[in-house]
């Protein structure tokens, strides 16, 4: 029996780890990790930011246990999320997300295996966990022995716990402390990415978040058993924090110029010499290569990739990254300083990783001797419930505030021409700024068109079901006009569930949805209208109501006015997808939750009128 194994970690103090623990540390998977910084580049702003995804990967491993402890897990359990928080990167590319951002800006380039694409480092790591590690002699006959199963079916557990693959297991809530909305991964990265930058992102009470979690139907929710309702108040305090804590590592590192700036660098290099590689050696062998990137590279590695197969000036962005000469930004668009329609269009562009190389490389070309950056955030909670005596909610519907923040992380975006240090003036940032202004609004309407050819862009969809009950119900007046609000956001659900069961709407109604609420839903749904109230095309309204002599609250969504502007040239572009949705409306008119709220027109109407609009 091998002794245990005692780290000493800077973040969690000391990590015990057991003899299977150190069997699966010491393959060559999680050792691969050692050599993978967990934010990439960012220690050219923050330089004490070089801290590995070997050592977050042992903290997700502890919080995971500490988590399991905390629930009053079984033994086994606890030694199974555990297992899965040490392996849930070890699918990780080198460079953090460099190389998914290649693969999702190049479909030529993905992967296929077991007839399947790879585009996430989960699916890589799902793979390693459940096919690779399995075959390993010495690790199958201790999981025989130790847990007396088959080690294939033991691995594809966990596999399934490490990527937050909860309706695949019979016990959901495992997957969920790895990574669901308050997860082991979360909690971790947080502290550990405020320790080595030296940013407080906002004050975690690891202890109060971990004590406010409890199993309820199969499913960790925030909750308490305090009878008083102090608990649960206390709960959803401790939720806010981590929540906070994620918007602002949006904006000190991900939104941070330097951050962008390097980023940027490193992936136009990149880009340039999978491009390279694939013309010498085909797009199979650039597809195998990639394989390596997730299974085998380090940061190293890929470096040397790049040094042997790009340009000469793709060396020159990689020189000046080894030399810390970080290109400049010389013109920065936010969703502050842009109007709603541009806005949407670019958050539209930004999730669609062809649409956004090809917006890039046009400003780029338009602009002259600068490398483009659109970059948005993601990752807000979906799916975390809160318990409570009667009926279960949604985080984000019992605290205002976590909505708010939802808001917040949703509505961050940018925009941003960088330029090499050496050409940066002061006049060449007012040009810049003011050009890519007058391209971007000119550009983003029409590469949606052209994005729109290859693929359906669902959130259209949501738009225009708000266009559709929008012209079903407005009645403007010479002064004032009366607009439609939908009352619940759960009829959009089952609108949109049963919408995407036509024929003419399966495909730009592409969602997924499920019942474990006790109605359809979707967190894609979910997430989209989020984008969409960021955006500023939907107005997301607070309501307090009574129900079981408890006073809670609900959101009301209507259609702003730039909201109809935006949506008036999609039904153009969606004419019998819109018809459709118009016919059905019609027809079930009776169904649709709404109130109708008057207002004067000046304060709603804007002094532009969208062609075609009711």
């Amino acid at each position: 029996m091998q002794k245990p194994l005692i780290i000493h970690d800077p973040v969690h103090k000391t990590v015990i780890l057991d003899e299977f623990e150190q069997m699966l540390l010491s393959t060559r998977h999680v050792q691969r990790l050692r050599n993978i910084q967990q934010l990439g580049l960012v220690d050219h702003v923050y330089p004490g930011a070089n801290h590995t995804r070997f050592e977050h990967s042992i903290g997700t491993m502890h919080m995971a246990s500490v988590i399991g402890q905390s629930l009053s897990l079984e033994g086994e359990d606890i030694r199974k999320i555990r297992v899965a928080g040490l392996l849930h990167d070890v699918g990780h590319s080198a460079f953090s997300h460099a190389v998914e951002d290649v693969l999702k800006r190049n479909p030529q380039l993905q992967p296929v295996i077991e007839g399947k694409k790879f585009i996430k480092h989960e699916a890589f790591s799902k793979d390693i966990i459940s096919r690779t590690l399995p075959q390993d002699n010495y690790i199958a006959r201790y999981v025989k022995s130790e847990f007396g199963t088959d080690p294939f079916d033991f691995f594809d557990e966990i596999s399934r716990m490490a990527t937050g693959d909860a309706q695949s297991i019979s016990k959901p809530y495992l997957a969920q402390i790895i990574a669901g909305d308050v997860d082991a991964d979360r909690i971790d990265f947080l502290l550990r990415d405020s320790y080595h930058t030296g940013v407080s992102f906002g004050l975690i009470d690891v202890d109060q978040i971990i004590g406010s979690l409890i199993i309820k139907n199969g499913t960790v929710v925030l909750g308490s058993s305090d009878g008083s309702g102090y608990g649960s108040d206390m709960a959803l305090t401790a939720a806010e924090s981590l929540l906070i804590s994620r918007a602002h590592h949006y904006t000190a590192i991900i939104h941070n110029p330097k951050t962008q700036a390097a980023r940027v660098m490193l992936l136009y290099a990149l880009e340039d010499a999978l491009e390279h590689f694939r013309t010498g050696s085909g797009t199979e062998a650039a597809k195998n290569e990639i394989v390596r990137f997730f299974t085998e590279y380090n940061d190293i590695d890929l470096l040397n990739f790049i040094r042997s197969n790009a340009s000469e000036k793709s060396l020159k962005l990689l020189n000046d990254l080894r030399d810390g000469r970080l290109y400049v930004p010389v013109a920065r668009l936010s969703q502050k300083i842009i109007r709603p329609s541009t806005r949407m269009a670019l958050s539209t562009i930004a999730r669609h990783g062809v649409a956004t190389k090809r917006l890039e490389a046009r400003l780029a070309r338009e602009l002259g001797d600068v490398l483009v950056d659109l970059t948005v955030a993601s990752g807000v909670p979906k799916s975390m419930r809160v318990a409570m005596d009667h009926e279960d909610g949604f985080f984000y519907d019992e605290s205002a505030l976590a909505n708010g923040l939802v808001r917040a992380i949703s509505r961050q975006l940018s925009l941003t021409a960088f330029s090499h240090p050496d050409v940066v003036t002061d006049k060449d940032s007012v040009a810049v700024l003011s050009e890519l202004r007058r391209v971007v609004d000119d550009l983003s309407p029409r590469l949606l068109n052209f994005t729109r050819e290859d693929q359906y862009l669902p959130i259209e969809g949501i738009i225009l079901l708000f266009y559709a009950v929008h012209n079903l119900f407005v009645d403007e007046k010479p002064e004032f006009i009366s607009i439609p609000r939908l009352r619940h956001i759960t009829w959009l659900y089952r609108t949109i569930r049963e919408l995407s069961t036509f024929p003419k709407l399966r495909n730009l109604f592409d969602y997924s949805f499920h019942e474990r609420y006790g109605f359809p839903y979707c967190e894609k749904v979910f997430e989209d209208i989020q984008v969409l109230v960021a955006m500023g095309i939907v107005d997301e309204d607070l309501r307090y109501y009574e129900k079981d002599e408890r006073f809670r609250q609900s959101y009301e969504y209507v259609l702003t006015w730039e909201g109809v502007e935006y949506a008036g040239t999609l039904a153009d572009a969606y004419r019998p997808e819109f018809d459709e949705m118009m016919s059905h409306l019609s027809m079930n008119k009776h169904s649709i939750t709404r109130d109708i709220v008057t207002i004067p027109s000046n304060r709603y109407v804007s002094k532009k009128r969208p062609t075609g609009v009711k």
